[in-house]
Order: C-alpha cells, then structure tokens, then sequence
C-alpha cells in the first residue's frame, strides 16, 4: 500500500521532501549536494568542518564552507568539544550564509574521535548537554544533532541523548543506527531509532544502510521517522533520490537510468568539480567520483587504472567520455 510522505519542518523551514543527504567527509561538496538536490533530495548538509577557527584559513575548509548559490536551506556542519568553541563557529556559519547549523557527534573516525570529537562525545553526557545548550543558545537559526546510537555496544544511551536534546531546543535529531564501536559493520538498528522517535516530540531522522527504495519505506515504516539520511548508497548514485522519491509517492519502481544519462550526469559533474575546485585539486578529487559512477560497468577496472592515470582535467573528462561513449555504442543500455 502507497503511504505517501509528509512534509518534515527543521525550525521555519519546510523540506520538500523527507530526503536528507547525510554529511559525508570528502563528499558532500557544492557540487555533489546540488546534483543530489537536483535528483529530488530535500535537504542536504556539509560536509563536518571543525570548530578551531585557526584553521578556517586553510583552503580545504574555505572549501567546505562554500555555500555560493545553493539551493535554500544551507546548513553547515561543525565538529569539535568545547561548547564555546563550537558556538563560535556556529556564528561564523551562520555569517557565512548558514541558515542551519548542524553539530556533529556521529563520526567514527579515529582522527575524530582522538580528539574527544564526533561519536567520542557520547561518553560525556554532561558535556553533550553543555555544547547542545550553548550552541543553541549562540545563534538565531535552526540548530540540529547528528549522532549514534551511543559510544560502545551495550551501553546506548541515545535515548538519554535525545532527551538533552529535545530539551535543549534542538529541532532536529538525525540517528545512525550504530554505535561508534561498530563503526559500518553489521546491521544498523533501526529499531532502537523507533524508541526514540516515541520518546521525543522533535523530528527523527533514520540513518543507516538506506540503499534502496524499498529500504527507505521500511526504515520509516519500522521507526516512525520524519525523515530518512542517505550516505554512502549515494555515492556515484544521486538518482537514488529521484528512485526512493518516486516510489513512497506512487509505490512504483522506476527503471535504472540508461548509460547515455549517466553519461550526461557524470560529465557535469566533473565540469561542476572542475570549476569548484580548480585543476590540481578538481581531477584529483574527481577520481573517487568516477570510480564510483562505473563501479560494476563492462571493463571498468582497466578503465579506472587509465582514469587514475591522467593529470589534467581535460585528459580526465576525455578518457571518461570515450569510455561510456564506447558502453553506448556497445549497447550497454542499463547500469546493473
């Protein structure tokens, strides 16, 4: 049965749609959040940007915190640990063209979590609750939380973390189903996420393991979310929005796009990339792309060693062209 969405409301915003591209380091670019906007997601944050001022100079966080024309609302996400710290950064955000401000206390990663950041707050509940506070209170926009399900298996304490932040003002709470310890491995509990979404009366965003449509209608059907947050099945798929969205409105799965789209898509985004980022950083940076878009294709491992090969953007966009000019005329109609 076709249970089609409502709309999610993040502070005065209303989203189009429950469609979240979830903060990715090294990915949700400019770029990359505007072509997954333009596949129907509804919202889409940055990429993490740390809280440590001194560092806003460096070029890969003037980067990050290049919001030049994208589709309303922006919102910039920061990490870090100290509350006055990180409502500093909120207001530089916020200067910066910001609309929401998203803290990050859900990445795993070591050189995160070394440094009491991301996921590894979770083990300070007192000072979850200081930053969540004093961020809010630091800025005049909408200030959500990303997070797990806690640090370490056996001891969640996101329901704990949900209420700190539905008390602090928060007004949006997106939830990977995993704790930190078990990093991407396993299954994420998206039960656990229902019992939270029960508990609270904010906006509920389920994370974890949404690669498909029918995935996406499970995952709110089993927690009641307001929303769903799409990551790594995105990458090198943003029609995954276009695909998820199509089937909780109608119930119908639309067919995989054909080569000749995914041609067109993926030379505008490398030209998107190209420009964003100049050329040195533009083709390097656009290699993970391409490996993602032809993963799976006819002969696309020798393709790739050619596409690691080249130096310039120019010779880049030309081995990629002529590949899947080479796939068209093949009569390669479909991605598998």
């Amino acid at each position: 049965m076709v249970n089609c969405y409502t709309m999610i409301k993040i502070g005065p915003y209303t989203l189009d749609n429950p469609l979240i591209v979830a903060p990715m380091a090294g990915v949700t670019d400019r770029p990359f959040r505007t072509l997954c906007k333009h596949f129907g997601a509804g919202h889409a944050i940055s990429e993490m940007m740390t809280a440590d001022m001194t560092l806003y100079a460096q070029k890969k966080s003037l980067y990050r915190a290049n919001f030049d024309g994208e589709l309303a609302p922006v919102s910039a996400q920061i990490a870090g640990s100290e509350p006055e710290i990180l409502a500093e950064a909120a207001r530089y955000q916020v200067a910066n063209g910001a609309q929401i401000v998203d803290i990050n206390m859900g990445c795993p990663a070591k050189k995160v979590c070394r440094k009491l950041a991301g996921s590894a707050l979770l083990q300070d509940e007192e000072l979850v609750k200081r930053i969540l506070n004093t961020v809010v209170a630091a800025v005049d926009v909408p200030v959500t939380l990303k997070t797990r399900l806690g640090y370490v298996n056996g001891e969640e304490n996101i329901l704990r973390v949900a209420a700190m932040a539905e008390q602090a003002g928060i007004a949006a709470l997106a939830i990977h189903g995993r704790t930190r310890e078990q990093m991407y491995t396993g299954q994420a509990r998206h039960e656990l996420i229902g019992e939270v979404k029960r508990s609270v009366h904010i906006p509920i965003i389920a994370n974890g393991d949404i690669d498909s449509p029918q995935k996406a209608r499970q995952v709110l059907d089993v927690t009641g979310a307001d929303a769903i947050m799409i990551g790594r099945a995105a990458q090198g798929r943003p029609w995954i929005f276009r695909e998820i969205r199509h089937y909780l409105q109608t119930g119908e799965t639309l067919p995989p796009p054909d080569v000749a789209e995914i041609h067109a898509v993926l030379l505008q985004h490398l030209d998107d990339l190209y420009q964003f980022y100049g050329e040195y950083s533009g083709c390097r940076i656009a290699r993970k792309h391409i490996a993602w878009y032809t993963n799976g294709l006819h002969n696309s491992n020798t393709f790739r060693q050619t596409m690691y090969a080249q130096e310039s953007t120019a010779e880049q966009a030309r081995v990629v062209d002529a590949y899947l000019k080479a796939l068209e005329a093949a009569g390669v109609a479909t991605l598998p």
